[in-house]
């Protein structure tokens, strides 16, 4: 059905296997940064309308990879799709954040809620399928969700919040109500992911993006417990293909030893982790077990000039080390990423001057 994959590099540094360079991809990659996302956008008239279309989605999840030489593409779509499948409203105004017409605060709101038919999601499968053909083989497409706790978060606060008041307010005082609330979620997301999988994701990303809010003792509890509950629930190949699993903890460095333990292969960090310490923690040593590494440029040093830029993506891939090169066994990789998503004011030529320095560099550290 799909096109044979000309370049598995990503795949392959998931896996912890060796590779020519050290593969390159960007959170957000498709975004209001790049003039021809803004057009497209404009076209589909809101952000929802360009998500649940099939043939735009398409379109702006191509758009990075007709500029740059990227070694992954990943599906075009919100983390909050799945709380909008369960009836809470999602929209999104203009120059805003996401909101829904209804929270999740009381014991009432929390029995409403269950596992969404897959069929309300429906245009984020044959998106994923859309882009798989029309890749046709290019490089690896990878399909998403956020992390049962993030989904909460926003479905308690009903919006992005800037003190997580509410849902910590609900998580210290009814705790019995937010376990009710995470475990709908992770059923949630693992079967949305493994849908996703079917459709033709060849590896899945979940984002914690407020796993890092949490007081440690509570992080434990309350993220990674159900991130743990979603992987246990995961696909490990499809049609004799292994699905990599990704986990991305923003603000998680502090637990990254604790992290080592998820049934996952890659662990993505934020750029307040130092590459050099978190190899020796999860990376492990060539021919034994341990966790691929993505991350962990500073999305603001994008602003720099070009040679600032390429200076830093070095020193990034410096920090983790040479990575092992025998094609015999596995031993530590790295995907290089941005710490967190790419902001929306980054000049496009940043980015090529960004993915060209980690091509050129990543092969010289290879070298013998």
């Amino acid at each position: 059905m799909f096109a044979p994959l000309q370049n598995d590099t990503f795949l392959r540094a998931c896996m912890r296997q060796a590779t020519d360079h050290t593969p390159v991809w960007l959170m957000r990659q498709a975004g209001r940064y790049l003039p021809e996302y803004c057009a497209t956008r404009a076209k589909a008239g809101s952000f929802m309308g360009l998500a649940t279309n099939t043939d735009f989605a398409t379109e702006v999840t191509l758009q990075p990879l007709e500029r740059y030489p990227l070694d992954a593409a990943i599906l075009f779509s919100d983390i909050l799709t799945v709380p909008d499948a369960m009836g809470l409203g999602l929209s999104f105004a203009q120059g805003e954040g996401p909101k829904f017409a209804k929270n999740v605060r009381n014991e009432a709101a929390v029995n409403e809620l269950a596992v969404p038919d897959m069929a309300k999601l429906r245009y984020v499968f044959d998106a994923v399928t859309s882009i798989r053909k029309a890749l046709n083989g290019r490089v690896p497409l990878i399909g998403f969700s956020g992390s049962p706790w993030t989904l909460a978060c926003y479905m308690v606060e009903g919006a992005g919040s800037d003190d997580y008041r509410h849902v910590k307010t609900l998580m210290y005082s009814r705790p019995d109500l937010m376990h009710r609330l995470l475990e709908i979620n992770a059923d949630a997301v693992a079967l949305y992911l493994n849908t996703q999988i079917e459709a033709g994701a060849q590896a899945v990303m979940i984002f914690d993006s407020w796993g890092g809010v949490l007081a440690d003792g509570m992080f434990q509890q309350f993220s990674m417990a159900y991130t743990k509950r979603v992987l246990a629930q995961l696909k490990r190949s499809h049609d004799g293909a292994v699905i990599p699993r990704l986990v991305f903890t923003k603000g998680g460095g502090l637990w990254l030893s604790e992290m080592a333990e998820l049934d996952c292969e890659v662990l993505g960090v934020d750029w307040t982790v130092n590459l050099t310490q978190a190899r020796t923690q999860v990376g492990g040593q060539v021919g034994g077990p341990g966790k691929a590494l993505q991350g962990n440029l500073d999305p603001n040093s994008l602003f720099a000039p070009a040679d600032a830029i390429a200076a830093e993506a070095r020193r990034v891939l410096d920090d983790f080390g040479k990575p092992h090169t025998d094609t015999t066994t596995t031993g530590p990789t790295q995907i290089f990423n941005l710490g967190h998503g790419i902001s929306q004011f980054t000049p496009p030529d940043s980015v090529g001057v960004l993915v060209e320095a980690v091509h050129t560099h990543s092969r010289a550290l290879r070298k013998p």
